[in-house]
């Protein structure tokens, strides 16, 4: 797999996004826990994981601008140097229970996922043609460790010192620094189209406003925000129905395990039946993971649900994002991107942080059954959209037809 420059790059990259998605599963592991622990209600207990997205949100331009002017190898060891201050101030605010401050490092961690976003638009940089749509699934196959690694640092380092989860922060620093070590050696090529003079291009509204980035970026958004929704309520709910941590760090395993491996076959699936078909898939996916939770709080229940979660994201989330590069030309990728991921992560700012509130509210059940409409809302888009395109919005052959 390293037997040349390119393979080495894209197996650089994949070490880097195993490790940074270590980090990112583990804050969704551990940070509402930690957060209800010390919070003053009960509802405030997910502020970590929301800080964490909006830290990446808030970032997400500055960081596609900044390595615009420095280069992708600076941004991403910045990004991981980034996860170890963020991860030391989340340890030292759970240390002296300090909500504020623990939001505070977590905020720095979604920073550091800012960068790492662009990790899967490295690897197409530094791929040619032939390999190109390999390196990018090689490099999003990293979440497969992640979904080893990540439960475990939460689980490992929680009762690891005297203050619950400050052993997990700090063992988060410890990957976030050996992530930095990594890209020291990455080394990419000149940047060309991505950093081509944006006054070629349309004007950003243009590229927004098409219908088919709108229903690319809404299937997208409506994938990850369900999943961010349903994964951050995951550990509390299965802690008030008396299951213990490790069993719910092995449901978030699974769940996590489902994101990531179906990627090594949703290309195939794409370019066999059409990018619409494989999102509508997502979308009925997500239903049954809705219908799932139904059958009960046992831990079968939780397990199966969350597995469906996960792949009816990948459905959804790929497919949008394969649905999204047909709307934009090299000139145009920048802007379309970062925009494209600032909204997602939005989207997860909000559901993450009223996971708790919705979970008070309402019972695990309720909670998901209110996103029924929602997936509604997602299937008639991708209907419409269809519909209105035709044929052409899909090649005989699946491929996406600008």
């Amino acid at each position: 797999m390293i037997g040349t420059t390119m393979h080495r790059q894209v197996f650089l990259l994949a070490c880097a996004q195993a490790l940074f998605q270590t980090v990112s599963v583990a804050v969704m592991t551990v940070g509402g826990l930690a957060g209800t622990l010390i919070a003053a209600r009960a509802e405030l207990g997910t502020v970590p994981i929301a800080s964490m997205f909006m830290g990446t949100a808030v970032a997400m331009f500055p960081a596609s601008s900044w390595m615009a002017r420095r280069g992708r190898r600076a941004g991403f060891i910045l990004g991981a140097l980034l996860g170890v201050l963020g991860s030391l101030t989340a340890a030292y605010g759970a240390w002296i229970a300090s909500l504020p401050l623990l939001a505070s490092g977590t905020f720095l961690i979604g920073t550091y996922q800012s960068f790492a976003q662009f990790y899967r638009f490295a690897a197409s940089e530094v791929a040619n043609d032939a390999f190109r749509p390999k390196a990018i699934s090689l490099v999003l196959a990293g979440g497969i460790i992640a979904a080893l690694l990540g439960p475990t640092v939460g689980r490992v380092g929680g009762p690891l010192l005297p203050a619950l989860y400050v052993g997990s922060f700090l063992i988060l620093a410890v990957v976030s620094a050996a992530a930095a070590a990594i890209l020291l050696a990455l080394r990419m090529p000149d940047a060309q189209a991505d950093h081509a003079d944006p006054g070629q291009g349309r004007h950003w509204w243009k590229i927004v406003s098409q219908p088919v980035y709108l229903v690319a970026l809404f299937g997208a958004a409506t994938g990850y925000g369900i999943m961010i929704l349903a994964m951050t309520a995951t550990p509390l709910a299965m802690l008030h129905h008396h299951h213990e941590l490790a069993t719910a760090a092995t449901v978030i395993q699974l769940h996590v395990l489902a994101m990531f491996l179906p990627s090594f076959f949703t290309g195939t699936l794409i370019a066999r039946l059409g990018v619409l078909k494989v999102m509508l898939a997502g979308v009925a996916i997500l239903a049954a993971h809705v219908l799932m939770t139904w059958t009960g709080t046992s831990f079968q229940s939780f397990a199966t649900s969350l597995v469906l979660l996960g792949v009816g994201w990948n459905f959804l989330y790929i497919g949008g994002t394969a649905l999204l590069t047909s709307s934009y030309t090299p000139a145009e990728k920048g802007r379309a991107q970062a925009t494209n991921d600032m909204v997602i992560f939005a989207v997860g700012l909000s559901c993450s942080f009223g996971a708790a509130s919705l979970l008070q509210k309402l019972d695990w059940q309720m909670l998901n059954t209110l996103l029924l409409p929602w997936l509604a809302s997602a299937a008639l888009a991708i209907l419409w959209f269809g519909w209105s395109r035709g044929r052409s919005s899909v090649g005989g052959s699946g491929a996406i037809q600008r």
